[in-house]
């Protein structure tokens, strides 16, 4: 009997031993380390890891330049097939992490690990000295980190999941260049490539803007360009700053950017009583594309500033109801910072999205422009952003754009309950190239507010439709309608005419009848320019003369004005007015510079207790407030000269980023008849430098 227990006694310790031994996890096995024993099998495979990292590396040219002293962090894994994948690669330069994935791209396919005899995955982190060691001189067994094994497939690839994003980058390759982004509009940045888009028998529709970078992108090598004025930097904060975005991510369906914004400005208005002006603007500039339908955009800005006089003094007569002192023309509602400057923050952001070829959809809070000039008579950007929605529609030889915009009136008399007054426009603009020399464009717009509790008529949403007949139904004084029409005609490759004719009232028996009647509410444009002058190349010359009559963009009701934030969404100077306009633009390389001269009349309204009739100048007053119905003239109130000139030179710190050094030296006379408690003759010299990233114009010409 104890002859047999101790049989079964050794047969279990036997069948214990045997599981144990075969309940083992080997690590993935080279071919020349078959022979080692168990024991030996992981430090063999580091040696060999090592060893053909070492062998094969090759240090990029950049790297050895900068004598770069550090180290890169590799996680890998071999999978149950014995492949080498990389999933995460960390290291300062890009040219480290595309070098190590091809060298361990080259590591040939081996055992995979094991468990229990079943193939498994392993996962290893790895860390590479810069410059390279030799791994005979190096202790092999903790080099290699080992991770361990997923439990389950799920909770494999749940933990891969992370390092895969990483693992997926691409290097960026500039998507923005075939998005639906829209190109920041400022006209300095628009005129480099004016020309090209506007060559005989190209058929592009130049004046609904801002341009997205896919619709230019056929006439105009962004990349190429750019790239023209790269700068030869190798370490990464000097391609930062002068030929890349700050962060720039690219995967296998999006993208995106991230860069700071400046606008950073100090100056001297010789007129004013305080020393220095100044502006402080530092903000966040996002951009990216999901897929290759949808692109987005944010910017955000906090700003302080103190400007020349006489614009501090246009700012506080913009003021909204409540306690702030001003609204900064084109910016937006300014509080009071220190005694005399203010604090204006902004943000603007739209969503992009091109379903099909022929139609583009967007949607935010910005700023949109119509037409080929310095001024529109249209809609502009010269007032504070607004929500808007917007589709262009590209087909044949037709480019027809439909937008919808919700606007605020600020003023006292319009605020509810402390709140702004919500009104509305719609607004539709048809360009057709009738031929490859002219191209014809038709313009229609209605304001309303919520009369009758209508709030946003749905009637306006038809994007074909002719405004003029829902107003007619929906009551006379329903909606403000104002039509207009434009033209261009290039002359050659270097030199186009264009034109612009709003009419904001009809009425033939007063046109026809020649007593200069209050409802002949007009205006026009017409402009040229020439690019390449007098053969110079990337010189720009242009010259326009605007005119508007009185009580154009006015209405006889309180609230449906062509106007926001106590601003015009057309003309800054609203109406009667006439203006001359000369400007002259060049760029060499990173250099730029530019002049212009405006000369101006005005008919502003007395205000001084004894006249206060409305002279037609101020659209946000009605026009049943005119001292007269016939002999109305452009001019007519308080005729004021103004003359306006600007000088700027500056340097293109980065073509990708906007970002500018410049010098800025400006002249302004504002000389009317007679003085007022609040119109009085003006001269100043203001003398700016700053640095700034340009994506929006400033208009200082008031």
């Amino acid at each position: 009997m104890k002859k047999f227990l101790l049989l079964i006694l050794c047969i279990l310790q036997i069948n214990v031993f045997a599981q144990d031994t075969a309940n083992y996890e080997k690590p993935p096995v080279f071919p020349e380390c078959e022979t080692q024993n168990v024991e030996n099998l992981k430090a063999c495979f580091n040696q060999k890891v090592l060893q053909f990292v070492f062998n094969n590396f090759k240090m990029p040219q950049i790297v050895a330049d900068e004598n770069y002293k550090g180290d890169i962090v590799v996680l890998f894994e071999v999978d149950q097939k014995g492949n080498f994948i990389v999933l995460y690669v960390n290291a300062i330069y890009d040219e480290l992490k595309t070098e190590i994935k091809r060298v361990f791209g080259e590591l040939p396919t081996i055992a995979p690990a094991t468990y229990n005899g079943r193939a498994i995955y392993k996962q290893y982190s790895f860390q590479i000295d810069i410059p390279l060691v030799n791994p005979a001189s190096i202790q092999l067994d903790n080099n290699l980190e080992e991770k361990p094994n997923a439990i389950s497939e799920i909770e494999r690839q749940a933990k891969k999941e992370y390092d895969s994003i990483n693992a997926s980058l691409v290097p960026y390759t500039k998507l923005e260049y075939k998005s639906q982004l829209n190109i920041p509009f400022t006209h300095q940045l628009y005129a480099k490539f004016d020309r090209s888009i506007n060559l005989v028998g190209t058929n592009s529709h130049t004046a609904s803007k801002p341009f997205v970078y896919q619709e230019i992108s056929r006439y105009y090598d962004f990349e190429a360009e750019n790239e023209k004025l790269n700068k030869d930097v190798s370490t990464w904060a000097g391609r930062k700053l002068f030929n890349e975005r700050l962060v720039q991510v690219q995967g296998k369906d999006y993208w995106f950017t991230i860069d700071p914004i400046f606008d950073l400005q100090v100056g001297k208005d010789f007129d004013a009583d305080f020393d220095t002006t100044f502006n402080n603007t530092r903000g966040i500039y996002i951009q990216g594309g999901l897929g290759k339908k949808l692109s987005f955009s944010t910017s955000i800005f906090e700003s302080q500033g103190r400007f020349a006089q006489y614009y501090n003094e246009y700012a506080e007569t913009l003021k909204a109801f409540g306690p702030d002192p001003a609204i900064i023309p084109g910016r937006g509602i300014a509080k009071r910072f220190k005694d005399d400057a203010y604090d204006y923050p902004v943000a603007e952001a739209y969503l992009s999205y091109t379903p099909v070829s022929f139609l583009n959809i967007q949607f935010g809070y910005g700023k949109n422009f119509i037409g080929d000039g310095y001024r529109s008579l249209f809609i502009s950007d010269v007032a504070s952003p607004s929500t808007f929605l917007k589709l262009n529609t590209t087909f044949w030889k037709i480019k027809y754009t439909s937008t919808w915009l919700w606007l605020k009136d600020v003023r006292p008399e319009v605020t509810e309950d402390g709140a702004f007054l919500t009104k509305y426009m719609a607004n539709h603009y048809l360009s057709w190239n009738v031929s490859k020399r002219f191209n014809l464009g038709l313009f229609e717009s209605v304001i309303w507010t919520d009369s009758n509790n209508r709030g946003f008529d749905i009637s306006y949403l038809n994007p074909i439709i002719f405004y003029r007949a829902i107003e007619f139904q929906s009551g006379q004084d329903a909606g403000n309608v104002i039509v207009g029409a434009s033209a261009k005609y290039k002359i050659n490759d270097n030199i186009n005419i264009y034109s612009q004719f709003i009419l904001d009232e009809f009425s033939l028996d007063d046109i026809s009848g020649g007593e200069k009647s209050w409802k002949n509410k007009y205006g026009y444009q017409i402009g040229a320019k020439y690019y390449n002058a007098f053969k110079v190349e990337n010189l720009l010359l242009q010259i326009e003369y605007n005119r508007v009559r009185p009580y154009t963009y006015s209405h006889n009701t309180i609230a449906l004005n062509y106007g926001q934030f106590n601003q015009s969404m057309a003309h800054l100077w609203g109406a009667n007015f006439s203006e001359a306009i000369l400007i002259g633009r060049y760029h060499y390389k990173r250099w730029s510079a530019y002049a212009k001269f405006i000369f101006g009349v005005r008919g502003l309204d007395f205000n001084d207790g004894t006249d206060n009739f409305g002279y037609g100048g101020d659209i946000f007053r009605s026009d049943n407030n005119r001292p007269f119905d016939t002999g109305v003239k452009v001019g007519q109130g308080l005729k004021t000269n103004v003359f306006h000139a600007e000088l700027q030179t500056g340097y293109l710190i980065n073509p990708i980023t906007n970002l500018k050094l410049f010098v800025n030296i400006s002249y302004r006379d504002f000389n009317p008849e007679a003085e007022t408690i609040n119109t009085f003759s003006n001269s100043t010299v203001w003398f700016n430098i700053g640095l700034k990233t340009d994506l929006f114009n400033w208009y200082f010409d008031f």
